[in-house]
């Protein structure tokens, strides 16, 4: 679980990334370390010929002795353009090979000690340089390579214990430093997230930018920027829904009092006065559309409008039905309807939802061309691809004014006639969209209007069927 943590896998980062560093700093340091181990026995060889230039003649245990201190087998000397064997001893085996130290660069100096330290048998070597304080031109030597590797390997390991010692030290104060100034501070704000996300309408519970980081004060700004304006968002839902709920209430009541007017209003038909009989229709026609828009209201704002029970259903039935009931309402106009629809076309749809869909679009056409007071036709058409189930409603009727068009799917904004109350489309829209499909504008004119419902194969989500 730690390992999953921001903390956790900057503390692993840390640490890899300070041995990789430290990695890449011990090869040049061994090779450093090598040749500065070369040139102290080149000191220590040229030291030792010192007692053979004092005297001419050393005894043979002395001069094995000043070797073996020297870690050498031979030593020679180029001193006024003379080469000198000082000090010799028997060569166990043949030079191996031979570095110059006095012209040597970082690469060279890298391969060589690689070369050493990976080489494991004891082999013989010269080296070649430049004698301490002008002691000549030149000094050369001969020696095993088996202290060097083995002084070598003791430097690398002591480098390496010290390399993980810093490592760890340096991951854990970025760790402590990470914790204090990054970490903390991101849960500062995640817990100030899960306290506005408890109880969100609440405005003390909005969070109050305090990190000294600058981008995570930026974060913390475009947060509080965030819960402000949902805050307020949800106080207007909360006002809405109250409002709605009022005027549910009052469209309730104002309905049965309309509907008891209308009854009375039925009444005055059988009146002998002229004046009553022909305000009477008039009377009747502004009460029906007064108790249309509280019904419609009343249906809008009815929040428990059950999800569609998808079935297998017969299209061709629903479209012949709500054919026949708009043709009995068309009644006197000259409004001809027509059905196109394969008879064995099944769709998956909730039958009474797909029914009250058709029977909205069928009806507004209707009453659009009635009150154009000319002929016209309505028609619905089915199709089907691989995709998604079509189903058009067009008419011949005046089309949609401008301001209908532009609210088209807003209530109570898109009424495309005069006392309706703008959620019949909007009904059928959710109502489609419940299904995963759309109800779309194909068209609208001089020459009429054409609506699209597309009912999809393949079940889709509601946002892409929003989209």
């Amino acid at each position: 679980m730690f390992l999953n943590t921001l903390s956790g896998r900057f503390l692993i980062l840390t640490t890899v990334f300070v041995m990789l560093a430290e990695v890449l700093i011990f090869v040049p340091s061994v090779a450093r370390f090598r040749e500065d181990y070369l040139l102290s026995r080149l000191e220590r060889a040229q030291i030792a010929s010192l007692s053979l230039l004092a005297s001419d003649m050393i005894d043979e245990n002395l001069e094995s002795e000043l070797l073996e201190n020297a870690e050498v087998f031979n030593v020679v000397l180029l001193r006024d353009q003379v080469r000198q064997l000082v000090l010799s001893s028997p060569i166990p085996s043949p030079i191996d090979a031979t570095y110059d130290l006095r012209a040597i660069g970082p690469l060279q100096l890298i391969r060589d000690a690689m070369l050493d330290l990976f080489k494991t048998e004891n082999r013989v070597i010269r080296v070649i340089g430049d004698p301490v304080r002008e002691g000549g031109l030149l000094i050369e030597i001969t020696m095993p390579t088996a202290p060097l590797r083995a002084a070598m390997i003791d430097y690398g390991i002591r480098i390496l214990i010290l390399s993980a010692v810093i490592s760890v030290l340096t991951a854990l104060l970025l760790f402590l430093a990470v914790r204090r100034f990054l970490v903390k501070p991101i849960k500062g704000v995640i817990d100030a997230m899960s306290s506005y996300a408890a109880a969100p309408e609440d405005a003390r519970r909005i969070i109050q930018p305090s990190a000294g980081v600058l981008e995570l004060r930026e974060a913390e700004v475009t947060l509080q920027s965030l819960q402000t304006q949902l805050t307020a968002a949800l106080r207007q839902k909360d006002r809405l829904a109250q409002l709605g709920g009022a005027v549910a209430k009052v469209s309730h009541d104002l309905r049965n009092i309309l509907t008891s007017a209308q009854l009375f209003a039925d009444r005055l038909e059988g009146s002998e006065d002229p004046a009553v009989k022909r305000m009477t229709p008039k009377l009747l026609n502004s009460i029906s559309r007064a108790v249309s828009l509280c019904e419609s209201t009343l249906t809008f704002g009815k929040a428990e409008e059950p999800p569609p029970t998808l079935s297998r259903v017969q299209i061709a039935g629903i479209v012949h039905d709500v054919i026949d009931g708009e043709r009995l309402a068309a009644g006197e106009y000259d409004i001809s309807f027509s059905e196109d629809v394969p008879g064995g076309m099944v769709v998956r749809a909730d039958p009474e939802q797909l029914y009250r869909v058709i029977a909205n679009l069928v009806r507004n056409a209707r009453q659009a061309i009635a009150a154009s007071g000319e002929p016209g036709e309505i028609s619905v058409r089915a199709t089907e691809d691989e995709a998604a189930w079509s189903i058009t409603v067009a008419d011949t009727g005046p089309g949609l004014p401008p301001k209908a068009r532009e609210h088209l799917f807003q209530p109570f904004q898109g009424r495309a006639s005069k006392g309706g109350s703008g959620l019949g489309l909007v009904i059928a829209s959710d109502l489609v969209r419940g299904h995963g499909g759309r109800l779309e504008l194909e068209s609208t004119g001089p020459d009429g209007t054409r609506f699209l419902i597309t009912l999809p194969k393949q079940i889709v989500s509601l946002d892409a069927a929003a989209e």
